[in-house]
């Protein structure tokens, strides 16, 4: 009779373990939905559809991406300061979601109007789609600590995410297009725009079903309350997020850039619009492969080397590119070790985000999860905003003309884009990541955290 029920015991854990991280992982496949059109179709819809020119969505870029990624920050300490039945992070997702698939519809939309018109319109709306993004997007990592305090689970928890993210990524890169004219008839504003809405729809749907299946078991135990000044100045001594940050420029820019001019390199470079549809498709889903693979190589490798050796194996995959010119046999090849070894280095890039927290808490006595993630995403976004910039400059003085054959001097600009500059920035964040060594001191830090806030929870209930 005992084993029946600790059998029975054991399979509720189970599914409340899995429950919670398919909970926790669907929420990447909504933002997916529409982080994959921004980075692959937007700066495209921009120039090809909307008419504006190379220079204005640059400054578009710019200029949301650096206004966003101060309201990352502000989210952050929104978080932190958050108290609730439903935890810190938790109630954002749940009142971000319907914002969030408004304002994906409404950026992806070409009003009647003149130029100047449409150049302020695409700024406000994908100012505001950027904000509603990270009111859904920065819980999502301040709230992984919160979830479980054993690093293991927080891996499993970052690679289950990981996975519904390249799901979602992959639908958008194989259907997107294939939508896009399907409901288009020949009319590809009317294409984005319907698109847009359903996947806005879809994405709002999951976010709902993110609040209803996760929990934040990890309570902060209450301490002194802290100013925000004293929150942000803690970050200074943090070395290892201090590491981490500086390379989030470096491997988020490369993201960024590569991501952008996909479509332009196959269109243009290469001659083969299909075969974009492919890559991308390629660069979405294979990475849900390897994936699978990072909690168990993390386990034997360290997290640090495992991202490392990835980014030095992605850097071998964009030479492959190169050397296979217009030969599509060895492009896939490289395509393939590209997009393989990205789905281990992003797999291990989310569960590596957790381990500074409790680093800067260990060191300072200061809890900032939510003001860290919010600013791991304002370095984000300042790493697309500076991005995007770049490719829309490199467009317009190379002599980039939408809709045309391309000068030799647009196609060198475009190829730098997809494989020079992301690889210069790739080995920049591999140098940067050398200095990385939390792995080697993290289980005694999270034993000895664990130890101080078991010993103030106790001091809490005996006060009460």
């Amino acid at each position: 009779m005992e084993n029946i029920e600790v059998m029975k015991e054991s399979k509720e854990i189970k599914f409340s373990i899995w429950r919670q991280r398919i909970g926790y992982g669907s929420s990447d496949f909504a933002c997916n939905l529409i982080w994959q059109m921004i980075s692959l179709y937007l700066l495209i819809f921009y120039t090809d559809v909307a008419g504006l020119s190379p220079v204005s969505c640059s400054l578009i870029f710019l200029i949301a991406r650096l206004v966003d990624g101060v309201v990352d920050v502000l989210v952050g300490i929104a978080i932190d300061k958050t108290n609730t039945k439903w935890g810190k992070s938790r109630p954002y997702i749940l009142f971000g979601a319907i914002p969030f698939a408004v304002f994906a519809a409404l950026a992806f939309s070409v009003p009647n109007i003149s130029d100047s018109g449409k150049f302020v319109y695409a700024l406000v709306t994908y100012l505001l789609l950027s904000i509603a993004y990270s009111v859904v997007n920065v819980p999502m990592a301040s709230i992984l600590p919160a979830l479980s305090a054993d690093p293991n689970e927080r891996t499993a928890l970052a690679s289950t995410r990981m996975i519904f993210s390249f799901v979602g990524a992959t639908a958008v890169s194989y259907f997107g297009l294939r939508m896009i004219d399907f409901f288009g008839k020949g009319n590809p504003a009317a294409g984005y725009r319907i698109v847009m809405t359903i996947f806005g729809v879809i994405g709002c749907l999951i976010f709902f079903f993110t609040f209803f299946n996760t929990k934040e078991r990890v309570r902060e135990v209450q301490q002194e309350k802290v100013s925000i000044i004293k929150t942000l100045k803690s970050l200074s001594k943090n070395r290892p997020w201090i590491i981490f940050g500086t390379n989030i420029l470096f491997m988020w820019t490369a993201f960024f850039i590569q991501s952008g001019a996909l479509i332009y390199y196959f269109t243009y470079f290469v001659g083969s619009k299909s075969m974009a549809a492919t890559v991308a498709t390629i660069m979405a889903s294979l990475p849900v492969l390897s994936n699978f693979f990072v909690t168990s190589i993390s386990k034997k490798i360290g997290k640090r080397n495992l991202f490392s050796i990835s980014s030095v194996v992605q850097v071998i995959g964009m030479l492959i590119i190169f050397i296979g010119g217009l030969n599509s046999t060895i492009i896939i090849a490289g395509v393939i070790v590209n997009a393989l070894s990205f789905g281990l280095k992003q797999g291990i890039y989310f569960s590596m985000q957790a381990d500074p927290i409790d680093y800067g808490e260990w060191k300072t006595g200061i809890n900032a999860a939510g003001t860290l993630s919010a600013v791991n995403g304002f370095l984000g976004k300042v790493a697309m905003a500076v991005g995007g910039a770049i490719s829309g400059l490199l467009l317009s003085y190379s002599g980039y003309v939408a809709n045309a054959e391309q000068t030799h001097t647009a196609l060198m600009a475009i190829q730098a884009m997809y494989i020079w500059i992301p690889l210069v920035l790739i080995i920049g964040s591999i140098i940067t990541m050398s200095f990385y060594d939390l792995d080697k001191t993290y289980p005694k830090i999270r034993a000895e955290l664990d130890e101080k806030n078991s010993v103030l929870e106790q001091r809490n209930l005996e006060e009460k």
